[in-house]
């Protein structure tokens, strides 16, 4: 314990529930109010004062005196300093990921104060730092706590992952392609995630701003995800698919926590019918949190040496573990391609079959990239045949949704050549 940090045990209830509530920054008689509201809790409870802000430069000794614990609060004052504030609620975040309640507290909680505090993780705000407001708070908390454990909602939909044994072997193009046929050719609910932590494509592709619509900002506030929070998050595409992007800035891109992510994916399977994720290999908590979280994982390949080497290798690590083993599908992109290994070399060395081949089709791709325009499901495309039986494989051919027949108008039967008298009346 030093002059920065005082623990202390609040309340000893045997049945409460097990709170730790932490000030961060406060002034004394600031979280000595704190410290008497929660005394009034029911609670199996102890304070952590910190004086000062805390970060991961400035670890302060948790593990020297905070007892396990259901729940963390942490009431962090952002009077003092915006930055530090932010820094230390990101700091608590991560640290109790999952467990933990950041409450901003500022005399004044203006528009700046408040979306720096969302975008470090803070889910509550406290203007007042008055007996009467803390208690309306920590009902609250222990309201929203006890229905989370008597309630558990059922995931409704499935998570597919893709990744790609090495770069360019066109995960994000297939990824892309795969999430918008859901939607346009089975009429699904879906979403689509770029994983990466910073410059995915996914976005670009889709010929969209990607900048408002973050996966990791999402990540950050899982622990007050609703319906109505996550729509405020979501980019829209003209073709009904939703988005989850990465940033576009250069060395913005933060880690983010492995079980935040898996909580994430969990509350994103009730809101969807399908969340198809850009990923990448097991390299990170992260990646492995999506990939333990899957319904399908689809190992993206291309038939040269580098991309089989690195697939086999995955398949090598992945296979054995019981959790990936039966969703594991090998995908094979640009199969036909000139010079090609042959598939059946392919599966000899990665001891699995290959379940989906694509053509390849680079040329088509690469105009299609530079538009922002994927291509369309309805397309004279070896491609977009390819990936519609992709489609239906997942969900079933049964539920396609059958196109409306074009109707002949006056410009499409003047290009048939027939008179225009008989265009009108045809028309009509």
């Amino acid at each position: 314990m030093t002059g920065d940090h005082s623990l202390n045990n609040a309340t000893y209830n045997e049945d409460g529930l097990s709170v730790v509530v932490l000030t961060v920054a406060l002034e004394s008689g600031g979280a000595d109010l704190v410290e008497e509201a929660v005394h009034q809790k029911h609670w199996n409870a102890a304070n952590s004062r910190h004086k000062h802000y805390i970060s991961g430069a400035r670890r302060p000794a948790f593990a020297l005196g905070l007892k396990p614990s259901n729940q963390y609060v942490a009431l962090v004052n952002f009077d003092q300093s915006v930055e530090q504030a932010s820094e230390a609620a990101r700091y608590l975040s991560q640290t109790f990921a999952g467990h933990v309640t950041v409450v901003a507290v500022a005399a004044s909680l203006n528009p700046e104060i408040m979306l720096a505090a969302m975008r470090a993780g803070c889910s509550e705000f406290l203007s007042d730092l008055k007996s009467t407001e803390l208690r309306e708070l920590f009902d609250r908390l222990e309201t929203r706590w006890i229905n989370t454990e008597t309630v558990e909602p059922a995931p409704q939909g499935s998570i597919l992952s893709l990744f790609g044994t090495k770069g360019g072997v066109g995960t994000t193009t297939l990824a892309v392609h795969l999430a918008m046929f859901l939607v346009q050719c089975h009429g699904k609910r879906t979403l689509l995630i770029d994983q990466r932590r910073e410059l995915g494509h996914v976005c670009v592709y889709l010929g969209i701003d990607g900048s408002r619509c973050l996966f990791s900002e999402v990540v950050r506030n899982f622990n007050r995800l609703d319906s109505e929070l996550l729509s405020g998050f979501v980019g829209h595409h003209s073709s009904g698919l939703d988005i989850l992007s990465s940033t576009d800035i250069s060395g913005s891109g933060a880690s983010v926590n492995g079980d935040a992510v898996a909580r994430t994916l969990a509350f994103l399977r009730s809101e969807y019918d399908y969340v198809v994720v850009d990923g990448g290999p097991p390299v990170d908590e992260t990646s492995v949190a999506v990939l333990e979280a899957s319904s399908h994982l689809y190992v993206i390949a291309s038939p040269e040496i580098g991309a089989v080497r690195d697939l086999s290798r995955y398949i090598d690590r992945l296979a054995p573990i019981d959790s990936f083993s039966e969703k594991i599908k090998v995908v094979l992109n640009r199969s036909d391609a000139q010079h090609a290994i042959h598939i059946d070399q392919i599966e000899k060395a990665v001891k699995m079959p290959v379940a989906i081949q694509l053509p390849d089709c680079y040329a088509e791709l690469v105009r299609s990239h530079n538009l922002g325009e994927p291509i369309s499901p309805s397309a004279k495309s070896a491609m977009a045949q390819a990936v519609v039986k992709w489609a239906d494989s997942i969900v079933g051919s049964s539920s396609r949704i059958k196109a409306n027949p074009k109707k002949n108008g006056l410009f499409s039967l003047l290009k048939q050549g027939l008179p225009p008298r008989v265009a009108v009346t045809r028309a009509n």
